[in-house]
């Protein structure tokens, strides 16, 4: 599972999730939303847009960045992926209990398989041998789950130091956290692994940056990324295809009869 801790690329419990998921048209993440406009998922945006420049404009450039750049100067890329292999691999036992809350007893199935052979011939899953005989990471999480239940994904948050997230997302981290072995982890222990994710998932946003800096909104252009990213997850990589608009065939024919 990858915690929701980075700054750019983001869990009385129903009582706080708010009904159903809203659509509504949406300005392309390459353009200022237009005077007047509201997206009905951003509903706090005069509040998110501030934090958004401070994790953007203080904590990333200050102190994740120059950490993340001082990372991967120091460690090896061989040791930074072994870490980061124990990290998710922490995270397979809720990856397990989330494919099975979802009805997916074969994607539970990988998701037990990988952790039993990367906990045991993966070193503690330093190493990921489970991906070297075809057990694919999986990457269930409790808020693709209240997805799957039906439960709307409520207002788009941006969290200080955290990231874009939803109601639904806040609540479904809380939860995967929980489970084992995760919650029987100690406070440095989680503060590590906290600390690893960021400084991966920000490794991995680097290739993004020349994205963020050529977008006219780089707010809306995360809070669309975050959205896809979310949908591609809970339709498992195969989200609905809007349809084809239906022709009026008739309406066509009598068009055409007009032109000769």
């Amino acid at each position: 599972m990858h915690a929701h801790v980075t700054l750019l690329a983001l869990l009385a419990l129903l009582a706080l999730l708010s009904g159903c998921a809203n659509k509504a048209a949406v300005p392309s993440a390459n353009q200022p939303a237009q005077a007047g406009y509201t997206d009905v998922r951003d509903p706090l945006e005069t509040l998110n847009r501030p934090l958004w420049d401070f994790n953007y404009d203080v904590l990333d450039a200050y102190v994740l960045r120059p950490a993340t750049v001082a990372y991967i100067t120091v460690v090896p890329k061989p040791a930074r992926k072994g870490l980061i292999n124990v990290v998710n691999n922490l995270g397979e036992p809720a990856s397990m209990l989330n494919g099975g809350l979802q009805a997916k007893p074969g994607s539970a199935a990988v998701s037990a398989g990988r952790f039993l052979v990367n906990s045991t011939l993966g070193i503690f899953g330093l190493f990921d041998v489970a991906s070297k005989i075809g057990l694919a990471e999986q990457q269930e999480d409790f808020n693709q789950t209240l997805a799957v239940w039906g439960v709307g994904h409520g207002a788009y948050l941006m969290l200080p130091a955290m990231g874009p997230t939803t109601v639904r997302g806040t609540a479904g981290g809380i939860v995967d956290y929980l489970y084992f072995p995760l919650g029987l982890l100690t406070t440095p222990l989680s503060i590590t692994r906290a600390v690893i994710s960021a400084l991966d998932a920000r490794e991995r946003l680097m290739a993004m940056e020349n994205l963020l800096e050529e977008s006219l909104d780089p707010y809306a252009f995360i809070k669309e990324s975050y959205f896809q990213r979310e949908e591609f997850k809970i339709y498992d990589g195969n989200p609905p295809q809007p349809p084809d608009p239906e022709i009026d065939e008739d309406l066509l024919d009598e068009l055409f009869d007009d032109l000769d």
